[in-house]
């Protein structure tokens, strides 16, 4: 067999392949075999029928299809293992020349892995931020806690900032109730800002038992383009007004609120899980601008057909979310001014496809480099980690062996982005 390579692109290649005699006797051989399963010859059972039996009763032209079949599936997976090159999709195959039993040459493309050259990935230029735990911060969390614990009190004055209110309400656009708009006994604590602006507002001062009406415009931004900058009105009822009295912090709330003996020890620790929780974001965020860092560093081809899979990964993702929040993906497409999918595709996703193939890519060559490697033991603390974080409720079969690869790739990225902050924050 000979073999001739011929890069097209940094991340396409063509190989010309040629099969002398040799080759296709033997690529005959073994499509007679297979011929001759199938074969139904007088005197022998069906699958037992001998080859040089088979070779008397085979029609020609198919065992000159399946020897053509058999030699080209054997030469190109042969030709890129032996030039080492890795094939990111089945290779595109087209036959120059065939003579049965003498000469076989044709031409195999496909995307490849391509060559990464990683930049200096010990001399990153990054910062480790400093974590600091304002006192509002802790003082967010008494306030929640007291919240939790706090008593609610039917009241006959005007509602104010900070009452839980209970209401009826329907809102309206062109006197024509719209999606989303109505609600019956609903609570709502003022101030909280959950709903648009003006809301909220137009409720304080007022008493239970009251109804009118609240004239409003929706935000230009809102994600439902038919209500975006539209004006609405909502006929409300305040059906009942309550007062949060919130208990005071200290030694017995602490004790309600957990294993805590003093106020002082459920604010320190308060400050340490505060401590702990954005120690952890930031040395997230640090990972990713030291990834960052790198692919800028690197160079980086980028095979399109690696891109294809991200963009369908991370549309797939979207629609996933967008559907947790009652919204499609038109409604983002609109509330966000795309023209249409093929708009957001081009300016949102593959970009966004783009970085994550590089990223991908150069921690797979930096994990080469490094020699980064995963133990069995540690595989399977991560497969119970999954398991024992998602199980059921992912629908995966934690024993299958491509959920077990996937998982050890992910395994071998974050060992690889660990060694990466090893190396360059000390």
């Amino acid at each position: 067999m000979k073999t001739t390579v011929k890069n097209l692109s940094d991340t396409k290649v063509e190989l010309t392949i040629t099969l002398g005699a040799k080759e296709l006797q033997d690529a005959e051989q073994v499509a007679l075999t297979k011929l001759a399963k199938n074969m139904k010859v007088p005197g022998f059972r069906a699958g037992k029928v001998p080859v040089s039996v088979a070779m008397k009763h085979v029609d020609p032209s198919a065992l000159g299809q399946q020897t053509l079949d058999d030699a080209l599936s054997k030469a190109v997976s042969e030709a890129f293992v032996s030039e080492k090159i890795q094939a990111l999709d089945r290779p595109a195959v087209e036959v120059k020349k065939f003579v049965p039993g003498k000469e076989l040459e044709f031409t195999a493309e496909s995307e490849i892995l391509p060559k990464v050259t990683l930049g200096d990935y010990k001399k990153l230029s990054v910062k480790k931020p400093k974590v600091t735990v304002a006192a509002k911060d802790v003082d967010e969390i008494i306030e929640r806690i007291q919240q939790g614990f706090a008593e609610r009190k039917t009241v006959e004055r005007a509602a104010k900032d900070g009452d839980e209110t209970i209401l009826d309400f329907v809102g309206k656009k062109d006197d024509v109730a719209f999606d989303g708009g109505t609600g019956n006994d609903y609570t709502l604590k003022l101030g909280s800002k959950q709903f648009i602006p003006g809301f909220e507002e137009a409720i304080v001062g007022k008493k239970a038992g009251e109804t009118f009406d609240i004239d409003l415009k929706f935000p230009k931004e809102y994600h439902v383009k038919d209500l975006a900058g539209a004006p609405v009105v909502f006929t409300t009822t305040l059906k009942e007004v309550k007062e949060v009295v919130l208990p005071e912090l200290n030694d017995e709330l602490a004790a309600k609120a957990g294993p805590f003996t003093s106020a002082d020890e459920l604010k320190a620790d308060i400050k340490r899980e505060i401590t702990t929780q954005k120690e952890r974001e930031a040395e997230s965020t640090l990972k990713d601008e030291l990834v960052t860092k790198l692919v800028e560093a690197s160079t980086v081809p980028v095979p399109e057909i690696l891109v294809e899979d991200q963009i369908k990964s991370i549309e797939q993702d979207m629609i996933q979310n967008l559907g947790y929040q009652g919204m499609t993906l038109d409604m983002y497409l609109e509330s966000k001014d795309f023209k249409d999918r093929e708009d957001w595709i081009a300016k949102e996703v593959k970009p966004a496809a783009e970085n994550r193939v590089k990223a991908g890519l150069v921690l797979a060559e930096l994990s080469k480099v490094e020699k980064v490697t995963a133990t069995d033991e540690e595989l399977a603390e991560k497969i119970n980690e999954y398991q024992a974080q998602f199980g059921q409720k992912s629908g995966q079969d934690f024993t299958a062996p491509e959920v077990q690869r996937d998982i050890a790739n992910r395994l071998l990225t974050d060992k690889t982005i660990d060694l990466l902050l090893e190396l360059n924050v000390k």
